[in-house]
C-alpha cells in the first residue's frame, strides 16, 4: 500500500470512532456481550458518518468482516460442522469487505501482495529464525502453565491432529488478511501508521482471545500484532508476514500437541 501523501494529523477526531470501532471488538470477541458490541459498532459508524465519510466508508468495511465473523462461535470445536460454518465465516469476513471496496466503492487500496518481486533481505530471513525461536522458548510456558493449552482439544486421535493442523494454520492465514491487509491497510488511509498500527492490534488481540489466548494471552498477542502490522509496512508482503506467522503457528501446533500427551513431543522448556 502506498502511504498518503499527506501525512495524516497525530491528534484527530477520526479517532472517536475508530476507538469506538475497536471497542466493538473487545465487546464481541474479548468479553462476549454481543448487544453492547453490536451497539458501540453501530455508534462508530454514525458517529464516522458525521466526521469524516471516507473514513466511515473503511470503517464500515472493517465492521462488516467483524459482524460476520461475530456471527460463528470462535472457539477451538473442530467438528466438521463447525469448521465449516466458521471457514465460510472467515472467508465471507475477508472477501465482502474486498469485494464492496473493489466494486461497490471503486477503490483498490485493499490488496493482497503474493509476489512483490523483491527477495527477502538476510534480516529477513534471520528474523524467522528468531520467530522460531520465540515461539520455542515462549508458547510452551504459556499454554502449559496457565492452562489455556485446554481451550483447543486432544489431537491424539488422528484425525483430530490433521484438523487442528488444518485449522491452526488456516486461522493464521485468515489473520493477516483481514487484520493486516485489510483492517491496518484501511486505518492507514486516515491515521499515522504507529496509531493505525495499535488500532488494528486492538481488534487482532480480541479476535485471538475468543479463538483461545486468555490468561495472560494479550501480553503475547498484542505485541504479536504489531510487529506483524510493522513488517507488513516494511516488507509490503503478504508472503513475508504470513510465513512469519505460520512458522509461530507450527511451534503453538507442536506446542499443543505437547500440552495434551506430555510423552508426545519432550524437547519443549517450561
Amino acid at each position: 500500500m502506498n502511504p498518503p501523501a499527506t501525512a495524516p494529523p497525530v491528534v484527530s477526531v477520526k479517532l472517536l470512532p475508530a476507538a469506538l470501532l475497536c471497542a466493538s471488538a473487545v465487546l464481541l470477541f474479548g468479553v462476549g456481550h454481543d448487544v453492547g458490541g453490536y451497539g458501540t459498532l453501530v455508534v462508530a459508524l454514525i458517529v464516522a458518518l458525521v466526521v469524516d465519510r471516507a473514513l466511515a466508508r473503511d470503517l464500515l468495511l472493517i465492521a462488516a468482516g467483524l459482524v460476520i465473523v461475530s456471527s460463528v462461535p470462535l472457539h477451538a470445536d473442530l467438528s466438521l460442522g463447525h469448521m465449516v460454518a466458521m471457514g465460510t465465516a472467515l472467508t465471507l469476513a475477508v472477501a465482502v469487505p474486498w469485494l464492496m471496496h473493489r466494486y461497490v466503492f471503486r477503490e483498490r487500496v485493499i490488496r493482497f501482495p503474493v509476489r512483490t518481486g523483491r527477495p527477502w533481505p538476510l534480516a529477513g530471513k534471520l528474523y524467522l529464525l528468531l520467530v522460531v525461536a520465540l515461539g520455542y522458548l515462549i508458547l510452551p510456558t504459556y499454554l502449559v502453565n496457565t492452562g489455556v493449552y485446554a481451550n483447543w482439544p486432544d489431537a491424539s486421535d488422528p484425525t483430530i491432529f490433521w484438523r487442528l493442523f488444518l485449522g491452526v494454520n488456516a486461522v493464521g492465514i485468515w489473520d493477516e488478511l483481514f487484520f493486516i491487509c485489510t483492517t491496518f491497510t484501511l486505518l492507514r488511509r486516515h491515521f499515522p501508521t504507529w496509531q493505525a498500527n495499535l488500532l488494528q492490534a486492538v481488534i487482532f488481540t480480541s479476535f485471538l482471545w475468543e479463538i483461545g489466548y486468555q490468561s495472560w494471552g494479550p501480553l503475547l498477542t498484542f505485541p504479536f500484532a504489531l510487529l506483524q502490522g510493522y513488517t507488513f509496512k516494511l516488507t509490503k508482503s503478504l508472503t513475508y508476514v504470513v510465513s512469519v506467522h505460520l512458522i509461530f503457528d507450527f511451534v503453538l501446533f507442536l506446542a499443543l500437541v505437547h500440552a495434551h500427551n506430555r510423552e508426545w513431543l519432550p524437547i519443549f522448556l517450561y
